[in-house]
């Protein structure tokens, strides 16, 4: 297909250093979590990883059982990496976890040490890796011991699976004991990928103070409430959208309760000069614990979109005011 990358690509969008590690992350990338299973178009999500390289979007971010069906958004990340990306591979930060269901039995959930390292083997198999450059557990489990699920993850980095780790979904105190044992271990974690936007705000306080004090950057998903914070539902709930699927985590019924929230942070967002896609992303991003906002995208537009809210990241007291007293009525 002789995909050769914008030159340019690296004056496009602003890097933030993820913690106190070498690393640093684009301010928006790209998840997989929808629009790169077998369910949907293949040339389609090809189109949109390329756009999001050719502006600067360094970070792909997968998981086991992303699809659906379970392991296809691995598979065709890897085919996209084989015929387009390969020779930039050194260029990117790829990363995938595991932690919920994958396959049939006791061994395919949660977070032992024989699911997670199990499960990084067949994600290496499914992009055809040598490594990956973060591998997370998914979520806490609280029937195995942390020391367990931790050391899976040193074993991982130490054997050159993945150059970092990381951890996902887990609370404060989870998060800091994770912390200490693997700085015991000497692999210490890089990242920690939580849920947060304006109507997830869970991470504020003890999670966000606890990651500024262990040195781990974050790198929050879902910072568009799964599409609801964009202009997507201002009319109604379009067939093609994630509420209007049977599958998807947006629910009709939590669209119908926010709408009206939604429509007024829009007339903030226009005054703004913004999209309300843009405004959402830029409120995550001012917490400087925050490194990335990781995003979904359905079409190339929807990146195209997002790189914009670099013009207009800083919000006035005023601003900042009239959303607190929207997203609190």
């Amino acid at each position: 297909m002789n995909y050769k990358a914008d030159e340019n690509r690296y004056q496009k969008i602003p890097y933030r250093r993820c913690g106190r590690s070498g690393i640093v992350l684009p301010i928006i990338s790209l998840g997989l979590w929808h629009n790169f299973g077998d369910v949907d178009d293949f040339e389609n999500g090809r189109k949109i990883l390329l756009t999001a390289f050719d502006n600067g979007i360094t970070h792909f971010d997968l998981a086991n059982n992303y699809g659906p069906p379970y392991g296809s958004a691995e598979k065709n990340f890897g085919k996209v990496l084989k015929s387009d990306l390969k020779p930039y591979r050194d260029e990117l930060i790829i990363s995938s976890k595991a932690g919920y269901d994958m396959w049939s039995g006791p061994y395919g959930n949660f977070g032992s040490r024989k699911y997670l390292i199990a499960s990084c083997d067949q994600s290496l198999k499914r992009m055809d890796l040598d490594y990956v450059d973060i591998f997370y557990h998914h979520r806490p489990d609280y029937d195995t011991p942390l020391e367990e699920s931790m050391m899976a993850l040193d074993q991982i980095v130490k054997s050159g699976k993945a150059l970092y780790a990381g951890i996902s979904n887990y609370p404060a105190d989870r998060t800091a004991e994770a912390a200490k044992i693997m700085r015991e271990l000497g692999t210490p974690l890089l990242i920690h990928q939580p849920k947060y936007s304006m109507f997830e705000r869970w991470i504020e306080g003890d999670l966000i103070n606890t990651l500024e004090n262990a040195g781990i950057g974050a790198i929050v998903f879902s910072p568009l409430a799964q599409g609801l914070l964009t202009n997507k539902y201002l009319k109604g709930i379009p067939k093609d959208s994630r509420a209007g699927k049977e599958w998807g985590f947006l629910k009709r019924e939590e669209v119908n309760q926010r709408i009206d929230k939604v429509k007024k942070l829009n007339e903030v967002a226009t005054q703004r000069g913004q999209s309300l896609a843009q405004m959402a992303i830029a409120w995550v991003l001012r917490h400087p614990v925050v490194t990335s906002a990781l995003i979904g995208a359905s079409k190339v537009e929807h990146v195209m979109e997002l790189i914009k809210v670099q013009d207009c990241l800083d919000f006035t007291d005023e601003e900042y005011n009239k959303i607190e007293l929207i997203l609190n009525s």
